[in-house]
């Protein structure tokens, strides 16, 4: 399965946190339980029953099954350190930026005689700030993938094909058929 953009973002946010997120399924629950103020929105979040949360919590219950252990985690790291997140973040959109690891199909709108076949690429490109900030602010707003998709392919499209806006103006850039995708702060 292909990573999402969105994972991507999430993965890339994750990197700059100071501390490891608990381990146990019983602390991994507690924190959930504090952070969201209750058992019973705890197991709202995870789709389960507010007793099960209880049973995690004294330790009646150890060992979650695959499924379950994956939306606790996703849950806790959604919520871990976010002064460090909103940090990091703040970083990349204000100074840093961020970089674009990817392998995917790139087609073109250019002028009549160019060759704008879409064709697999492999391209690692950094992107300003500012692109850093869109995709992070539309990532917090609930953006579609596609949508996400499109930020990143403008971002692309600005510094990698049309080198800042010194070549190949007008150029019209089509990201698709993503293969794998990376982001790095």
């Amino acid at each position: 399965m292909v990573d999402s953009l969105g994972d991507s973002l999430d993965r890339a946010l994750e990197g700059a946190f100071t501390r490891r997120i608990p381990q146990s399924a019983q602390a991994q629950m507690k924190y959930l339980v504090k952070q969201l103020k209750g058992t019973k929105a705890a197991a709202q979040a995870l789709g389960i029953s507010q007793r099960t949360v209880e049973r995690y919590v004294v330790g009646k219950l150890k060992r979650p099954r695959r499924e379950l252990r994956e939306r606790i985690e996703r849950e806790v790291k959604k919520r871990w350190q976010p002064q460090v997140r909103a940090k990091a973040r703040q970083k990349a959109a204000s100074t840093g930026g961020l970089v674009v690891s990817t392998r995917a199909r790139f087609g073109f709108t250019a002028a009549p005689g160019t060759t704008d076949d879409a064709r697999i690429r492999d391209i690692t490109q950094a992107l300003p700030p500012v692109y850093a900030d869109r995709l992070f602010t539309a990532r917090e707003q609930g953006a579609t993938e596609q949508q996400l998709q499109q930020i990143a392919a403008e971002g692309l499209a600005q510094m990698y094909f049309r080198a800042n806006n010194t070549r190949a103006h007008g150029l019209g850039v089509e990201f698709t058929d993503i293969e794998q995708i990376g982001i790095e702060l």
